[in-house]
């Protein structure tokens, strides 16, 4: 039998760090933070457990980019779905509907990703980040952007924000609320968007 390629390698490590992650999200949402361990993880992608230490430095980092692959494929879907637009206003209403999305179909996972940036490890940078970040940073420059340095960090922070906002446990503020705001903000019709799944403005967290 002749040796693998070394694109087949690749595309047999891609898709092993792709089920690690998938693997990881689903766990913490069934489990928690803290009830989900490395061992469940390989177990649950059907993995060995050295990957995940081949992959990543610690449960953490993995979780981390679990999540931003979660909202990179979120904010993807959103971007593209029908009717496909150019109009940048139009594909910004989709980005924030999908983020704060998110937050009603994972609050869990978003919760313990929120929790954990404000630890000592901070803000993870990793694939799954940068893919996230050009998305968000592309779609403020079709929105219109003249200095999208200045404008997607704090088109992130807001969103982000708001993320916090809504889960925060005793003080959670309504994610209309939030929405409207970031419209507003923007100059966005709030007749624009909608993430995969629902109307971020019917829904509320409980």
């Amino acid at each position: 039998m002749s040796p693998r390629s070394a694109s087949v390698n690749e595309e047999l490590r891609r898709r092993s760090r792709e089920r690690l992650l998938q693997a990881t999200v689903e766990l913490v949402e069934e489990r928690g933070f803290d009830g989900t361990t490395l061992a469940d993880i390989a177990d649950r992608a059907g993995a060995a457990r050295g990957l995940i230490s081949y992959y990543f430095a610690g449960k953490r980092p993995m979780f981390q980019s679990a999540v931003h692959r979660l909202m990179h494929r979120t904010l993807a879907a959103a971007l593209e779905r029908e009717p496909r637009t150019d109009d940048g206003r139009v594909l910004l209403a989709r980005a924030i509907d999908a983020v704060l999305g998110l937050t009603v179909d994972h609050p869990v996972v978003m919760r313990a990703h929120m929790a954990g940036i404000l630890q000592a490890e901070g803000f993870v940078q990793c694939p799954e980040q940068q893919r996230l970040a050009e998305l968000l940073r592309e779609t403020m420059v079709r929105y219109g952007s003249a200095d999208v340095d200045h404008d997607y960090p704090l088109l992130r922070a807001l969103m982000m924000g708001a993320v916090f906002a809504i889960l925060l446990p005793g003080a959670a503020m309504e994610l209309t609320s939030l929405r409207g705001e970031l419209f507003h903000r923007y100059g966005l019709d709030l007749a624009y968007a909608a993430p995969p799944g629902g109307e971020p403005a019917r829904r509320n967290i409980s």
